[in-house]
């Protein structure tokens, strides 16, 4: 969801860093009129009658494999994310790809670290305290529903549904006031557990190192067992 929300402002709000994730306006490329969002690869829409189905709800145990996207740069690399005893981390690319990054939360706390992204010179751990599976979840419980759609990659052909969730500050009521979309986000979740995530876009603050702030991760496994979270040696363990 990615959580590099955290890389320049800290995300002010400890969840404007997920997967992220999340998003309060269409995306340029929307649909305007839906806010419908379109998703790496094809989506058909599938009109449904019965009542919407419960938001997304990350698991406490997973892995899953798959690719981050960003698109704007021609980029794409390997991405692992996985799940144990609550804590979550996720891992894009490597030594050997032009990014890599690793944002976890761990024992109650978010860290992000970017090893390597293009125009980048320095490389803190940054570390938020007092956000775990339980917070990042309760942010779920606002998403809002898009629809059913499939996702359409070779050589499988996903059921989803599809989620918008979003962290805009300041909170304010309707009207003309000044508002930031801070940390944005597209969820397509498995629509028969809504704990099995296979696509995100995220779009926003969050995103700050890339020119368009927008970045995919999309999933070509997702597992429910538990996987490995290992805080790096250069983040500060919790407190």
């Amino acid at each position: 969801m990615g959580w590099k929300g955290t890389r320049k402002t800290a995300t002010s709000a400890a969840l404007a860093g997920v997967v992220a994730l999340v998003l309060a306006a269409p995306p340029p490329g929307g649909d305007a009129r839906t806010g419908a969002t379109p998703s790496f690869g094809t989506v058909a829409v599938r009109q449904d009658a019965s009542p919407t189905p419960p938001p997304p709800r990350l698991p406490r145990d997973f892995r899953g494999k798959g690719k981050y996207i960003v698109r704007d740069l021609d980029i794409t690399v390997p991405f692992t994310w996985e799940g144990r005893d609550g804590d979550s981390q996720m891992t894009a690319g490597g030594p050997k790809y032009p990014i890599w990054f690793t944002n976890l939360i761990y024992h109650d706390t978010l860290y992000t670290l970017t090893y390597k992204w293009p125009g980048l010179n320095e490389h803190p751990c940054s570390r938020i305290p007092d956000l775990n599976l339980e917070a990042l979840n309760q942010l779920f419980e606002g998403a809002r529903f898009v629809g059913r759609e499939t996702l359409r990659r070779t050589p499988t052909q996903r059921h989803v549904n599809h989620w918008r969730v979003g962290v805009v500050l300041p909170k304010l009521p309707p009207g003309n006031h000044p508002r930031l979309p801070l940390a944005l986000g597209d969820i397509y979740v498995d629509e028969n557990n809504r704990g099995t995530f296979w696509q995100v876009l995220q779009f926003g603050v969050q995103n700050l190192y890339d020119p368009e702030l927008d970045e995919w991760l999309v999933m070509d496994t997702f597992e429910h067992r538990p996987g490995t979270v290992t805080l790096p040696r250069r983040c500060e363990p919790p407190r």
